[in-house]
């Protein structure tokens, strides 16, 4: 059992949960993510990893309460825990897994909405390693920013933006970023996390703009392996999976209409069984004995 020491509601949807899993805690580096459970038989759940503290043997997880799973994961209290805790998975950030990457770049995170939570980690990262970087953080409205006061801590600047202007600057990141751009700000890397229609779109701007993106894609996954399939993406016209070979990747690479509508199509058994067939031997893979 992975005991929950720390739980906090970050909003009416949204929970922060910090939990006891030294194995993972000892390893995991921001960017990489774990697949938990509730009871024996439940709906495995990825998750990126928020923040993780090695000497305690804790890892930081925050998640949004929308299907019966994660509703069941957010009436959990202190005390409880987790069946399954497994981690850490995926590659690490390429900023963090090798600080060259990120030496002398001026770099901006945009998080949008949970986007934030695996935001955190890696600007935290950063600071630790004496760069500092910028990030906007965005949502629908005021009652949907979290972590605002922790990111305030390990950023340069934090600039939040509303798309109904209730908080902090009125408008979606991509009009945060034109702002800022049009304020005399340059930046030479965009690390872009949250919904997919919001990638895909700052994906779009910041190739105007010429300043490279990389994007994180957690699309559906069910084993974490790239066995089962379900995180197939299409990334510069090559199969990837986002388990294994992400979550990071180029965003102005990604095929995000592909991804979306292969989300959508995944999520009936008959799509499920229909992409199987259509995608053939590209459907899996991973493990490592397919061809």
């Amino acid at each position: 059992m992975y005991k929950i020491i720390n739980k906090r509601q970050l909003s009416e949807s949204i929970f922060y949960m910090e939990v006891e899993a030294k194995r993972v805690a000892d390893s995991c580096l921001p960017g990489q993510f774990v697949i938990v459970k509730t009871g024996k038989e439940g709906e495995r759940i990825p998750l990126t990893i928020c923040d993780y503290d090695r000497e305690r043997g804790t890892v930081t997880i925050v998640f949004q309460a929308v299907g019966v799973s994660t509703i069941k994961m957010s009436r959990l209290e202190e005390g409880d825990g987790f069946t399954d805790f497994v981690g850490p998975l995926g590659r690490p950030s390429e900023l963090c897994a090798d600080i060259n990457n990120a030496k002398g770049k001026k770099i901006l995170f945009i998080a949008g909405g949970v986007g934030t939570a695996p935001v955190y980690p890696q600007v935290k990262f950063l600071k630790e390693a004496g760069i500092d970087a910028d990030v906007i953080i965005g949502a629908r409205n005021k009652e949907l920013i979290i972590l605002e006061d922790e990111m305030k801590k390990v950023a340069a600047n934090v600039y939040v933006a509303t798309d109904d202007g209730s908080y902090g600057f009125k408008g979606n990141v991509n009009d945060r970023l034109k702002d800022l751009k049009a304020n005399g700000a340059e930046y030479d890397l965009v690390v872009a996390i949250g919904p997919i229609i919001m990638m895909k779109f700052v994906c779009l701007l910041t190739k105007e703009l010429n300043i490279p993106t990389i994007v994180s894609m957690n699309p559906i996954m069910v084993d974490g392996t790239g066995m089962c399939g379900a995180c197939r993406l299409l990334v510069g016209g090559k199969v990837q999976f986002a388990c294994v070979d992400g979550p990071e990747f180029d965003g102005h690479l990604v095929d995000f209409d592909q991804a979306m509508k292969r989300a959508a199509i995944y999520k009936t058994e008959e799509g499920r069984a229909k992409l199987a067939l259509l995608e053939g031997d590209t459907h899996h893979g991973g493990c490592g004995n397919c061809n």
